[in-house]
């Protein structure tokens, strides 16, 4: 989701601004949309599948494309771009989790999705970004084969859709307070007793 990568550079501002406890960030698997193929879909079949013409949502990723170039982000939605299905990457981000890089690489897979149009749903190119952080290209692969793994990222999907996420960017502060959407940075440094 384009707004997530928005929501987490503001959210990167509104640490850099706060001044008290220590903060730690766990990112959490969401899927907007579980039913895209693994082949995916180009971005003209998924924009008219998602809202049924172009116009409107070519509209909107304009607002979209400022929102992130506020924020230092090029937003790239050229012709190449292409939806994935997202359940290999959350796996991918579960086992670097466990590793502890799991926020440095949702960065560059946010980076590698939206500013540089790679294809995410590519073994290849997935075992490519992963050997930015050690990986080989066997162990990304066993990873992305792992029904167990994607077995807990969905039982990690369905906790937080219970708990009432239904969409993202969700933030859920200290296990109290949920902020929906791409807030500014003092939405987060709000006191929040």
């Amino acid at each position: 989701c384009p707004w997530c990568y928005v929501g987490k550079k503001r959210l990167e501002k509104a640490i850099e601004e706060w001044k008290g406890a220590p903060i730690e960030i766990e990112w959490h698997p969401f899927q907007l949309d579980p039913n895209i193929p693994k082949e995916g879909l180009d971005r003209d079949t998924y924009l008219m599948n998602k809202f049924g013409n172009l116009e409107g949502p070519l509209e909107m990723t304009n607002r979209l494309k400022s929102a992130g170039k506020d924020e230092g982000i090029n937003l790239n939605f050229g012709k190449e771009w292409l939806a994935v299905n997202t359940l290999p990457l959350h796996k991918l981000l579960h086992v670097a989790g466990e590793e502890g890089f799991k926020s440095r690489l949702k960065e560059r897979f946010l980076k590698a999705y939206f500013d540089e149009n790679l294809h995410l749903n590519d073994t290849e190119v997935l075992c490519s970004l992963l050997s930015e952080f050690g990986w080989q290209a066997e162990k990304t692969k066993k990873i992305l084969a792992d029904d167990s793994i994607a077995y807990a990222v969905k039982q990690e999907i369905a906790h937080y859709q219970q708990s009432g996420v239904n969409s993202v960017p969700f933030f859920i502060i200290n296990d109290k307070y949920g902020i929906s959407g791409a807030q500014p940075p003092s939405v987060f440094l709000e006191d929040r007793k």
